[in-house]
């Protein structure tokens, strides 16, 4: 049961709200914005390198196969983004929970206070995430939550191995000691 005062959001408000948003978004990209297709973040995300790359090698960028089918550009999802960041600072300032932290209390418990090996870890997470990401063609959101909103048969299947891989990695990775 949560406290009354807790500034954590309830997790079933939470997931409806997200319910609700991934309805909206898809609803406002197919309709509004005339897209047949949802994309996910990672997409999103080498896009906008591979605009910015174009500005230093645009030679490079021209002879890439990738970029050579994909548009290279900053463009809506891009800007969904950060307006998703933007709100999520926002939901954070006003709850109060927000605060500066350069090394997450679990993390320092576990793995002590060094800010450059959390940094590295989180770069290198980040680095394996994208490239499963873009061998996938797609991302583990996209896939698991925008697999369930279409009632896909693959979303029902992957979104529980993702928690479910999850899970274990957090286990095995902060292995919780308990006091008897």
């Amino acid at each position: 049961m949560q406290e009354p005062n807790s500034p954590w959001w309830r997790p079933y408000a939470a997931g409806a709200l997200l319910g609700l948003v991934a309805i909206a978004s898809a609803w406002a990209t197919t309709r509004w914005l005339g897209k047949t297709t949802y994309l996910g973040a990672s997409t999103t995300f080498v896009r906008a390198a591979g605009f910015l790359e174009q500005t230093v090698v645009p030679d490079h960028v021209a002879q890439n196969a990738y970029f050579a089918k994909e548009k290279v550009r900053v463009e809506w999802q891009f800007m969904l983004l950060v307006g998703v960041f933007i709100g999520a600072l926002i939901g954070a300032v006003l709850d109060r929970s927000f605060r500066w932290e350069s090394v997450p209390p679990l993390w320092q418990e576990r793995f002590g206070p060094s800010v450059g090996k959390r940094g590295l870890a989180a770069l290198l997470g980040g680095i394996v995430m994208m490239i499963g990401a873009r061998m996938a063609d797609g991302c583990t959101s996209g896939n698991g939550l925008s697999g369930l909103m279409q009632m896909s048969a693959s979303g029902f299947l992957v979104l529980p191995v993702f928690f479910g891989v999850g899970l274990l990695t957090a286990m095995l990775l902060y292995r919780r000691r308990t006091s008897a």
